[in-house]
């Protein structure tokens, strides 16, 4: 099966009655429609008509790499044919049903999560994303621990719920920050630009384990139900834990009867060349949230794998909560879809291929070409660029929990070069989908390479300097 041959499923320019149609799209939304994370009346959002593979089309028909994966959740690329079959074939039998009835999409999605899932998290509680399964996560700590606090890492997100937005650890939490939650911010472990004043990875994971005990100690060990973290950032910076950290994360919280919860609503599911992030440092956590690239997004599915022991709680006692949709079969059904698909086509190797042989040299030479390129890390089809003024100070091309009009500037020529791209503050984020073709890859990579001559004009002492 391909995809021209599911019907509304076209790789193809969007015709003049669809930009027609798309027009009076953005109209109404403009009229009708309130957007996350923005101020309304500064908005002119893009008008997507249409998406195949790692491409889209605008509005006016231009067409776009999508080099963001959206909101870095189309893992399997746009309207996979293998997913938009199974989508259809769900809904022609079963199209919704409540989560206290059995359902087969459900029962196999539960399965094949587990199975990928470490030793001894067999169970599966659906959300509807990821927000709700970090709330959840939380909740079942708390309950099973009988303790209130939880600890979470500056510099981290995990939803825009009234829990999960306090738990976050970036600027968009302030607004929002009851300081009720029983949320413990810690420092993270973030050797580019250390709090601990370290200069190599042995120093940064000693310090901030140290950091961090300090911490659950001077809070009260046995308050503490949970510690949460992104197995990789993603939001904040795709800054990947230093060697030891993880691990040593997870032994304070096994030595404290702490929950450690593992947060992989982003990096798991492949982004990151593993199945789970949290697989490259070979730990275990109690509980594991996942979303996105569950099932790629094509339709909102999230959830939390629980540990036996956790498990083991709620065997005679009731759980105190529950969502409408939790499991619902089409959401379902394009999960056990995207994994069959994954691994049939190998893809979470391919993103560790694509890592390596095509991102990582790429930004490596972007750092040694660019003097606005302060750092570049990464794993397989999850990567950052961080962007300076200056290469000694570090200092930001963008203030932390801002935007700057150089990285506008960097941003607008990007997509003048037909590249979608995922930045945030001072960051330009190379996270394609992980089966992206590698002439299209490479093709929008050449894309951002130019568009980083606009950043250099910004570095300290190059003002003036002529574009190359």
């Amino acid at each position: 099966m391909t995809i021209e041959t599911l019907p509304g499923v076209e790789a193809i320019p969007p015709t003049a009655e669809e930009i027609a149609a798309g027009r009076r799209a953005h109209e109404l939304d403009r009229a009708h429609v309130f957007h996350s994370w923005s101020a309304q009346d500064t908005l002119n959002p893009m008008t997507i008509l249409k998406a195949a593979g790692s491409e889209v089309w605008d509005g006016e028909g231009r067409k776009f790499i999508d080099l963001s994966s959206q909101l870095v959740n189309t893992n399997i690329g746009h309207q996979h044919p293998r997913v938009v079959a199974a989508i259809h074939a769900q809904a022609g039998k079963l199209c919704t049903v409540a989560p206290q009835h059995v359902n087969d999409a459900r029962s196999e999605a539960a399965r094949l999560i587990t199975e990928l899932a470490p030793e001894g998290l067999n169970h599966v509680f659906f959300t509807n994303g990821g927000a709700d399964a970090n709330e959840h996560a939380i909740r079942m700590a708390r309950l099973h621990t009988g303790r209130r606090k939880v600890f979470s890492a500056y510099r981290s997100y995990h939803g825009g719920t009234d829990l999960a937005i306090n738990v976050t650890g970036d600027p968009r939490r302030v607004p929002n920050d009851t300081g009720d939650a029983g949320v413990v911010h810690f420092l993270p472990a973030y050797l580019y630009r250390s709090y601990f004043g370290s200069t190599t990875e042995a120093e940064e994971t000693a310090r901030a384990l140290k950091h961090l005990e300090d911490m659950i100690v001077l809070e009260g060990a046995a308050n503490v139900a949970a510690v949460i973290l992104e197995s990789v950032p993603g939001t904040a910076g795709i800054y990947a834990p230093p060697a030891g950290y993880l691990e040593g994360v997870r032994e304070l919280t096994r030595k404290h009867g702490i929950m450690f919860i593992a947060d992989e609503v982003m990096a798991g599911f492949g982004r990151t060349g593993e199945w789970f992030a949290f697989d490259r440092w070979g730990v275990t956590p109690d509980l594991v949230t996942f979303a996105k690239g569950v099932n790629s997004g094509y339709v909102p599915l999230g959830g939390v794998v629980i540990s036996d022991d956790i498990f083991d709680t709620f065997r005679q006692r009731v759980y105190p909560g529950g969502l409408t949709y939790s499991g619902h079969p089409l959401a379902c059904a394009a999960a056990v879809a995207t994994i069959e698909t994954m691994r049939d086509e190998r893809m979470v190797e391919n993103a560790r291929r694509l890592g390596e042989e095509i991102i990582r040299p790429a930004l490596e030479a972007f750092r040694e070409k660019h003097p606005s390129v302060g750092d570049v890390r990464g794993s397989g089809a999850f990567w950052a660029i961080e962007l300076v003024r200056d290469r000694e100070t570090r200092e930001p091309l963008a203030a932390y929990g801002g935007s700057s009009p150089e990285m506008n500037a960097v941003i607008a020529e990007i997509k003048a070069g037909g590249v979608l791209p995922f930045a945030n503050f001072n960051r330009i984020h190379v996270v394609p989908a992980l089966n992206i073709p590698d002439e299209l890859l490479r093709e929008a990579l050449a894309v951002i390479d130019r568009a980083l001559d606009v950043a250099d004009a910004a570095v300290a002492g190059m003002a003036g300097t002529p574009m190359r």
